[in-house]
C-alpha cells in the first residue's frame, strides 16, 4: 500500500486556493485541504495522513479520522517535520511505500534518507487538480449514459420500469 504523509501547513502555504482561505480563516484552509486529500484518497486508494504543527493550534496532541483521512496535530513541543520523520520511519516496510508531500527542501532530504519518497506541494496540487477533473468527467459520463425519459413518470413507475429493464422482477 502507498502512504502519503502531508505537511499540512506547508501545503496550505503553497497552494494559492488554500493560502487565500488561510487569510480569512485558518480552519477553512485546513478543512479544504482535508476535503481535497479525501478525494485523493478515494481516487487513488492510498492511505493519507495530514500532519499539522500544534503551535498554530495550541493544546494537547490530537489524532482524528476525517473522511478516511488521518489528521494529526502534533504535541506543542513537536514540529510537523519531526512527526513526519518518525512516521516515515515507522510506516516504511517492504509492503508499503511512504511518500511525503512538502516543499521544505531540508525535510525532503531527511525523509529521502529515511526511505520515503517526496512529492512537492506543486506536484501534489497538479495531481489533485487532475484527479478532480477526472472525477468530474466521470460524473458527466455517467449522467450522459443514464436514459432520460421524455415522459414524466412517478418515481414508483420509473423504478418498476428500471427493474424490468434490468431483468429483475
Amino acid at each position: 500500500m502507498n502512504i502519503l504523509l502531508v505537511d499540512g501547513y506547508n501545503i496550505i502555504g503553497d497552494w494559492v486556493e488554500l493560502r487565500e482561505l488561510k487569510k480569512d480563516k485558518l480552519a477553512s484552509a485546513r478543512d479544504r485541504l482535508i476535503d481535497r486529500m479525501a478525494e485523493y484518497r478515494g481516487y487513488k486508494g492510498w492511505r493519507v495522513i495530514i500532519v499539522f504543527d500544534a503551535h498554530l493550534v495550541p493544546g494537547i496532541e490530537a489524532r482524528n479520522l476525517t473522511s478516511d483521512v488521518e489528521v494529526i496535530f502534533t504535541k506543542e513541543s513537536e514540529t510537523a517535520d519531526e512527526r513526519i520523520e518518525k512516521l516515515a520511519v515507522s510506516l516504511n516496510n517492504r509492503r508499503d511505500q511512504v511518500y511525503v508531500a512538502t516543499s521544505d527542501s531540508t525535510e525532503q532530504w531527511v525523509i529521502f534518507a529515511k526511505g520515503a519518497l517526496r512529492i512537492s506541494a506543486r506536484e501534489l496540487e497538479i495531481e489533485v487538480a487532475e484527479i478532480q477533473k477526472r472525477i468530474s468527467e466521470k460524473v458527466k459520463e455517467i449522467q450522459r449514459q443514464q436514459a432520460i425519459s421524455k415522459i414524466a413518470l412517478p418515481t414508483e413507475i420509473a423504478e418498476i420500469f428500471e427493474k424490468w429493464r434490468r431483468g429483475m422482477k
